[in-house]
């Protein structure tokens, strides 16, 4: 796992969208689309924002979620929230390439089978997304594999839905779906996130983001999670 350390959150957000424009491109000119997964957060909305300002080959990408909470579209919980208003609205992107975790259904676990099939039918089977990018909860949790429940310690399906967390239940991609990816792209900061961080650069496989794979990993962190 490599690690750039940057002067603050806005560098980091600068920084990430560069690097997922960059992967987008590469991506296109060697396999003719670019699959890549969202996840939320402060940070991670001011990353959308510069991505907007980036040169992204839009038609020929394509975005999937990381995780979603169980909520109302429209509502502020969503992702896709936040998503649309800092990203989606502001580029080029055929909705149609836009997949959407269908967190409104009635019967959530078909939902997430579904799910894990559009992902398939998207980037291959097993699906091999180009780039995820992940945030670090204080907690340790990353995507929405929580600690203690069951969606962390699923193998089989590439999407899971989690017990009750912060309120609600959520969808997420599994570790199967994480650590198949081209790259992961950790985004982390504040100094909240410092002990944390470092168990994850130790592997440490008693909290969730440490499971996650280290060869194609890329940690961008702020001077204050980074630490001393």
């Amino acid at each position: 796992m490599n690690i750039e350390v940057l002067a603050d959150a806005d560098a980091v957000a600068r920084r990430g969208a560069a690097i997922i424009a960059a992967d987008a491109r590469a991506a296109v000119k060697a396999r003719g689309r670019f699959v890549f997964a969202l996840s939320g957060g402060r940070t991670p909305w001011k990353m959308m924002e510069a991505l907007a300002l980036e040169d992204v080959p839009w038609a020929h990408v394509h975005v999937v979620q990381v995780d979603e909470r169980i909520a109302p579209i429209g509502h502020v919980d969503r992702n896709l929230t936040h998503l649309n208003a800092r990203l989606l609205e502001h580029v080029p992107l055929p909705w149609a390439q836009v997949h959407v975790m269908p967190v409104e259904a009635r019967e959530l676990e078909e939902e997430a089978h579904e799910y894990a099939l559009t992902l398939a039918d998207t980037a291959g089977s097993p699906a091999i997304l180009d780039l995820v990018h992940l945030g670090l909860g204080p907690d340790g949790h990353t995507a929405s594999l929580l600690p203690g429940d069951s969606a962390l310690e699923e193998r089989v399906s590439d999407v899971a839905i989690t017990g009750v967390y912060e309120g609600r239940r959520r969808m997420t991609l599994t570790l199967p779906a994480i650590n198949r990816a081209r790259r992961v792209l950790w985004v982390v900061t504040g100094a909240d996130k410092a002990d944390m961080l470092a168990r994850v650069l130790n592997a440490d496989h008693s909290i969730p983001a440490g499971r996650v794979a280290q060869e194609r990993a890329l940690v961008l962190a702020d001077a204050a999670a980074a630490g001393p």
